[in-house]
């Protein structure tokens, strides 16, 4: 089975959030009051780097993290990784102990007061099981910097795409991998 991963390239990002748009058309994640969203995108700046004014856009969504710490974290085994990657959430088995947001480094799961579970990016697993991409990288970016496939493959891309953009100095790290075989 393939491994997936899903890289955004935040350096590249312009911050029209389509995808956070893409994500809420899938899973209509905001219909309720408080406002549970799988992806988002806010404004990181401006701030002084290297002496000059700098400004980034971030996007926080599940990373699909190699050793997911909020899987051995969920009691009701609610969480899994499945072979290719994608840790998934079984918000049917989850009875809301909040163990999981507890252990989850990067912030990505949150507690969806009116189902009383938790709630994280499954990377449109139902999507992807059926050949497609996840709506966020379904070629909706206007930046093209959202990628999700081989991670060998979209490396490539991404070298590919700085070298002919003339690169962005030493101020620019690898892309942000969020899952990786």
């Amino acid at each position: 089975m393939n491994k997936y991963t899903l890289t955004i390239e935040e350096f590249a990002c312009w911050g029209c959030k389509t995808c956070e748009v893409a994500c809420q058309q899938e899973f209509n994640p905001v219909e309720a009051a408080n406002g549970i969203k799988y992806l988002s995108v806010w404004p990181d700046g401006p701030r002084l780097m290297n002496g000059k004014l700098d400004f980034i856009w971030r996007v926080n969504v599940c990373k699909h993290c190699e050793d997911p710490p909020c899987v051995p974290a969920c009691p009701e085994q609610a969480i899994r990784k499945r072979e290719d990657g994608i840790v998934v959430l079984d918000d049917e088995k989850c009875t809301g102990c909040q163990l999981c947001i507890n252990q989850c480094p990067y912030d990505a799961i949150r507690f969806d007061d009116e189902k009383k579970t938790a709630a994280k990016c499954n990377l449109c697993y139902h999507r992807v099981d059926q050949g497609l991409y996840p709506a966020c990288a379904d070629n909706i970016c206007l930046a093209h910097c959202i990628y999700f496939g081989d991670p060998a493959e979209i490396e490539q891309k991404i070298l590919e795409k700085r070298k002919a953009r003339g690169g962005w100095g030493e101020i620019i790290p690898k892309a942000i991998m969020f899952s990786r075989e």
